[in-house]
Formats: C-alpha cells, sequence, structure tokens
C-alpha cells in the first residue's frame, strides 16, 4: 500500500491505497496487541512470495504499476476475505474469531474498493 501510495500515476489509486495503508496499520497493531496478551510471535518481515511480489511491483513503471497493483489488490483481498472467514467460523481462540470477525466488513470494502478501481481503469482504455 505505501508503494501505491508513492508510486501509482491515479489519484483514485493513491487515495485508495492510503485508505488500506491507514486500515491494515490499525488492524495489525490489534493483532500485535492480542498476540502479545497470548504470547505468539507474529512474522516480522513479509513471506518470500509477498516480498517478490513487492520487489517486481517497485520496479514497474507508473504506467503499468497502477493496473497490475489493483488487479492483486483484488485477488489479495479475496484471499484474504476467504482466510478470516474460515478463522472467524472455525477458529480455536474465541478472542481471535472475534478479532477476525469484526474485520471482514472492511476486507469486504477493501475488495469492493479494488474491484471498482479495477472496472474504472478498464473503461480509460
Amino acid at each position: 500500500g505505501k508503494l501505491a501510495v508513492s508510486k501509482a500515476s491515479s489519484p483514485q489509486v493513491r487515495q485508495v491505497a492510503q485508505m488500506m495503508v491507514d486500515d491494515h496499520t490499525k488492524a495489525n497493531e490489534e493483532l500485535k496487541a492480542l498476540a502479545q496478551q497470548k504470547n505468539i510471535t507474529l512474522p516480522t518481515t513479509l513471506s518470500d512470495k509477498k516480498q517478490n511480489k513487492y520487489n517486481d511491483f517497485a520496479e514497474k513503471k507508473a504506467e503499468d504499476f497502477d493496473e497490475d497493483y489493483v488487479e492483486f489488490m483484488v485477488g489479495d483481498h479475496k484471499d484474504d476475505i476467504d482466510k478470516f472467514e474460515k478463522e472467524a467460523e472455525k477458529g480455536n481462540d474465541a478472542e481471535l474469531k472475534a478479532w477476525a470477525s469484526g474485520k471482514l466488513p472492511v476486507l469486504r470494502h477493501h475488495h469492493e474498493m479494488a474491484e471498482q478501481l479495477e472496472d474504472a481503469l478498464k473503461d480509460k482504455k
């Protein structure tokens, strides 16, 4: 998200990216606090797969960045929604289930915003 805020050529993409940065930062802080209470250690770096994706985006030209980033956001949020729904329904820890359930509306909103951006970018072609 931070990369998109600085690299995207579309003001709408930058605006949605900033919203995602703000919302995800807040959610990550909540999750860190919950994990700390439960003595769970969270990763502090991106997975190799996510780091490689970040590196790919960092190397893109501005004119190619927006569409590829938005397409990634659509798919990534769909995957996140699936994982959060699974945790909210079948998780073993009541607090984590509640936290995941509480984040679903925001993730669904992000997914919807990414789909709208994807459509808007296609319409400009």
